[in-house]
């Protein structure tokens, strides 16, 4: 069974999983052809998850990383957020077609609306890049905050190699904070402890690194 609770936050602009509203009805379709499942199963396996573990997926979308969770850890209690209330009703859908329970809520990254050290493990896939800097930097002390002192960031972005080649001009533009170490050094500066990116290739377009970080002295103001 899946909850649903509406968040009362007020409305702001966001970019959707595949950068425009009228191609979410695909996202499923370009998760496959990407070859994101490797990638979600990686980050899965370096979590370490255990039973009765609070979980969050931030930018969940279509909810296919919290299904492929669900599945390998049934007794993980499951919680997504988005803002895109189309992604959300698919992602509720699809968990109820695998008997998975899950909450699913509609809200921003920015402002995680859950109580300081909620989480055990707190996932991130393919969002951080559809951010500017100012929300990243603000996710990532939000995530610190919701996150429990032995918990763990498991996230995985787009990158660039230190040229700034691997994507197409209009993703350049946004990713130019993806390029090099940029990532983990922000995520570090947030309060965390990073380990070396782990980097998987996409079955076409690009290079994903996945960064897993704990929480690392006082949390951020």
């Amino acid at each position: 069974m899946t909850e649903r609770m509406s968040q009362s936050q007020p409305e702001r602009d966001y970019i959707p999983g595949l950068g425009k509203h009228f191609l979410q009805p695909l996202y499923d379709v370009a998760h496959s052809v990407f070859g994101l499942h490797p990638i979600h199963l990686k980050m899965i396996a370096l979590a370490e998850l255990r039973d009765g573990q609070q979980v969050l997926d931030v930018g969940c979308g279509t909810g296919n990383l919290l299904r492929s969770i669900g599945k390998q850890s049934r007794k993980a209690e499951l919680v997504g957020l988005d803002p895109d209330p189309n992604a959300l009703s698919r992602a509720s859908r699809k968990a109820r077609r695998a008997g998975l329970a899950m909450r699913l809520d509609r809200g921003f990254a920015q402002e995680l609306p859950y109580p300081d050290g909620s989480f055990d493990r707190v996932f991130s896939s393919l969002m951080l890049h559809h951010l500017d800097s100012p929300s990243k930097d603000a996710l990532l002390a939000e995530v610190r905050r919701v996150l429990r002192p032995d918990g763990l960031l498991v996230l995985a972005d787009m990158v660039l190699d230190e040229h700034g080649h691997g994507h197409r001009p209009g993703a350049r533009d946004r990713m130019r904070d993806n390029v090099g170490d940029a990532v983990s050094q922000r995520i570090a500066a947030a309060g965390f402890a990073v380990e070396p990116t782990r980097t998987m290739a996409l079955r076409i377009g690009g290079k994903v690194g996945i960064e897993l970080a704990r929480p690392s002295g006082p949390a951020q103001e």
